[in-house]
C-alpha cells in the first residue's frame, strides 16, 4: 500500500494526521478511545481525531 500524508495538526510524528492510500481510501492517525461503550468488531478500531483536523482538511480541499 502506498501512503501519502495529506494533512496534520502539527509537524511532529505523534499528531492526528490524515493519509491517502493508493487504494482510494484514507488512513487516520489519532487517539484510540476506550470509553465509548460501542461494540466494535475485532478486525476494526475507532480512532478519535480533533474536529479542527477535519476542518483544516476541508478548507484545504483535501476531502
Amino acid at each position: 500500500m502506498k501512503v501519502t500524508k495529506l494533512i496534520s495538526t502539527c509537524d511532529v510524528k505523534d499528531c492526528p494526521t490524515i493519509y491517502a492510500t493508493d487504494r482510494g481510501t484514507f488512513l487516520v492517525q489519532g487517539e484510540t478511545p476506550d470509553d465509548h461503550g460501542l461494540k466494535i468488531p475485532a478486525h476494526e478500531t475507532l480512532v478519535e481525531i480533533p474536529v479542527e483536523l477535519m476542518k483544516k482538511a476541508i478548507a484545504d480541499g483535501l476531502v
